[in-house]
């Protein structure tokens, strides 16, 4: 991989991080050459990072006025949670054949950090962090490129809702309770009950929505 690429992947995590962090928020510009400027890299890979990031539903382009921040409405989260309910129980299903001890561990670390965290004060950045990681792990876990890259905009767009889920007490507790749940079924090595518990948590994501 050549110096440039290395160069772009970096700027595009970067700039990601940011808008995922709420650092850059819903409709704030992205300003290429501010943003060149901020992180000390020259236009280009920023203005490849801002593509990428209308590529995967965190941000949008208007006509003579550059890119901003993408927003994800109510609508749209319910229609992206739909999706992932699907795919989610399609990786963990083949995540469940696939798993190693070393990666079955690394799930129980993150669920241990969530629950070590349960009884702190609330930080949206940081549960919404762990959730991330979680599923990412058994996105990428299952080998299937399309379900990858398909997932990996999904919920990206998820965690750039600006809901109060990662606020509630109950609904951390809750989402932890499901996260054993689908780490239960990938121990298991039974690829259905992985598909099941991944496409209840989603589900159950839904709900906790409709009852905001």
């Amino acid at each position: 991989m050549t110096e440039a690429s290395l160069l772009g992947q970096s700027v595009h995590r970067r700039i990601r991080q940011m808008v995922l962090s709420g650092e850059l928020t819903s409709g704030q510009s992205l300003s290429v050459p501010a943003l060149a400027t901020e992180l000390g890299v020259s236009r280009s890979p920023v203005r490849e990072a801002v593509q990428q990031l209308i590529y995967e539903g965190l941000a949008v382009s208007a006509p003579h006025a550059g890119a901003k921040v993408a927003a994800v409405d109510d609508d749209r989260i319910r229609d992206v949670l739909a999706v992932r309910a699907a795919l989610d129980g399609l990786a963990a299903a083949a995540a469940a054949t696939r798993l190693t001890e070393a990666d079955l561990d690394k799930l129980t670390g993150i669920i241990t950090a969530q629950r070590a965290h349960l009884d702190d004060p609330a930080d949206p950045v940081r549960d919404a962090q762990l959730d991330l990681e979680f599923h990412t792990f058994i996105r990428d876990a299952s080998g299937n490129t399309c379900v990858v890259d398909e997932l990996a905009r999904l919920e990206a767009q998820a965690h750039l809702y600006r809901g109060d889920l990662w606020c509630s007490a109950r609904n951390r507790r809750v989402a932890l309770r499901e996260h054993r749940r689908i780490v239960e079924a990938l121990e298991s090595g039974h690829p259905e009950s992985a598909r099941a518990a991944a496409e209840a948590h989603v589900q159950g994501l839904l709900t906790r929505l409709a009852r905001q």
